[in-house]
């Protein structure tokens, strides 16, 4: 699951501006739990409903993949609703050697294909028939979706997953007595996952691809604009990879990314809802306390190199204008961070902010306007302004608009009521988002695995309390240069005639 272009933007700005302030009146109510494996359970009791939030992060993401993996981790979040050796199969014992065969075969494919101009068209044929032919032979064990169904039946909600730079997670809604349900279904899946019609899902992810990058000009413009911001880093690459990246994924490299990261010591559990916490230890350690531990995920030992000049990304097609303009930044552990929190909300947090009042209901060159630290936060990022011109206006316009109104950052400082504004709005915040099981459950993983401790969300609001007008124009001046900027934007066709 993945999102992209403006949409994935607005998305990012929302989850980023209003969740961690809710973690002030949170501190007391999480409830922690270590298994002996490792695995991290974080619990808040809430009444509200009799209905739980279920949530396992794993702290692996797209930015782990070897050079040959990339795309696996979002092609396993696809794999991973297949089911296991006793869902999603009529009869497994007889499956399993069919799968083994079908691996032999795609293994002898793929390799003919990788000699290019010399490779033997006629094996290629007999080896892609035969494979077809195999994987008509695996449909016949195959229960469809009945892992989805399971949980459907038992009054699941919400059941989905998303593949992020830095993490993956899987999440369902359920009834407050189903959660024995739950701990049955997701220790199976995490001891016994099969990764059952793999080729065919993996065309699936292809045309994905195809669909939502290829053939969609916002789509292009995101990878193009990444590709150029961080030329060594992988926070460069794609989630869901390269097209020749996929052609070459296989289920034995599937399995051993599976086998190595997504195991108790590397997860985040949290269960957000109508619990007794005592009793739903007992549940996750009976379920969950004998699965091994596997291999701590290793940090990303690539630095992306300081940016000694502007980049910038043109994607000509017959779509309406578009501009993505990105600076490089701190990791979330970085106390400047803090202020970019700032900054964020005072330029684009809503329609009273400095960018959207000035660009789109003032002078209307633009008609939208977001603001957001992208790809990912575990390691230095970029803080991303992302607009669309309004007709008759051009992106040039618009860029040199939104580079006047930075200017004036660098350069004013912002008054105390600026900063109460902000500090008011995440308060405002903190009462939208604890009305959401889903939404304390999303920031409790995301903290605890990608910073560290789901505290974060409980100092965040006292850190941005401290920020000063002088932090904003000095981490202004700092990183709001055009050598530290990207900038990315579309061109309409037939402007170009």
């Amino acid at each position: 699951m993945k999102i992209t272009g403006k949409l994935l933007i607005l998305s990012l700005s929302l989850l980023l501006l209003i969740p961690p302030a809710f973690g002030a009146g949170l501190e007391e109510k999480v409830k922690e739990h270590t298994l002996k494996n490792g695995m991290k359970v974080l619990m808040v009791e809430r009444h509200t409903s009799p209905t739980v939030a279920l949530w396992i992060r794993y702290k692996v993401g797209s930015v782990n993949e070897l050079s040959d993996e990339r795309g696996i981790a979002h092609l396993l979040e696809h794999m991973l609703f297949k089911g296991t050796k006793t869902i999603g199969t009529r009869n497994y014992a007889a499956e399993r050697p069919l799968l083994a065969e079908i691996e032999k075969n795609a293994s002898e494919l793929m390799a003919e294909k990788l000699k290019k101009d010399k490779a033997d068209k006629g094996k290629i044929e007999a080896l892609s028939k035969k494979l077809a032919s195999l994987e008509a032979k695996e449909d016949a064990y195959v229960l469809p979706n009945e892992f989805s169904q399971i949980y459907a039946k038992n009054g699941g909600l919400s059941l989905n997953a998303f593949t992020a730079k830095d993490t993956t997670a899987y999440m369902v809604n359920l009834p407050s007595n189903k959660i024995e349900l739950w701990a049955s279904m997701e220790s199976d899946r995490m001891k016994n996952a099969v990764l059952r019609q793999f080729y065919t899902e993996r065309n699936v992810v292809m045309e994905e691809r195809r669909r939502a990058y290829e053939t969609e000009p916002d789509g292009k413009l995101w990878e193009e604009f990444l590709a150029a911001a961080f030329v060594a880093h992988p926070y460069g690459l794609p989630i869901i990879g390269w097209m020749s990246d996929i052609e070459n994924l296989s289920r034995t490299k599937a399995e051993s990314f599976l086998r190595r990261y997504y195991a108790p010591n590397n997860a985040v559990v949290a269960i957000v809802g109508d619990i007794d916490p005592r009793k739903t230890v007992s549940l996750v350690e009976k379920y969950f306390g004998s699965i091994p531990p596997g291999r701590s995920v290793p940090p990303v030992a690539t630095v992306e190199p300081k940016q000694s000049g502007e980049r910038r990304v043109e994607v000509v097609d017959d779509a309406e204008p578009e501009l993505l303009m990105g600076f490089h930044k701190p990791a979330v552990s970085s106390p400047d961070d803090y202020v970019f929190d700032v900054i964020e909300m005072i330029l684009a947090d809503g329609r009273t902010s400095l960018l959207f009042r000035k660009l789109v209901v003032e002078t209307q060159i633009a008609a939208d306007i977001s603001a957001a630290s992208v790809p990912g936060s575990m390691y230095p990022n970029l803080f991303l302004i992302s607009a669309t011109p309004r007709s008759p206006h051009t992106v040039a316009e618009l860029e040199k608009a939104i580079n006047d109104e930075l200017e004036l950052l660098k350069n004013k400082p912002l008054s105390r009521k600026e900063l109460d504004k902000v500090l008011n709005n995440l308060e405002a915040g903190e009462i939208n988002s604890m009305g959401s099981n889903g939404g304390i459950a999303y920031r409790l993983t995301e903290y605890e695995a990608t910073v560290g401790t789901w505290r974060y969300m409980v100092e965040h609001r006292k850190k941005v309390a401290r920020v000063t007008p002088e932090d904003v124009l000095r981490v202004a001046r700092t990183y709001f240069t055009r050598e530290n900027r990207t900038v990315g934007f579309i061109t309409k066709r037939e402007a170009t005639r």
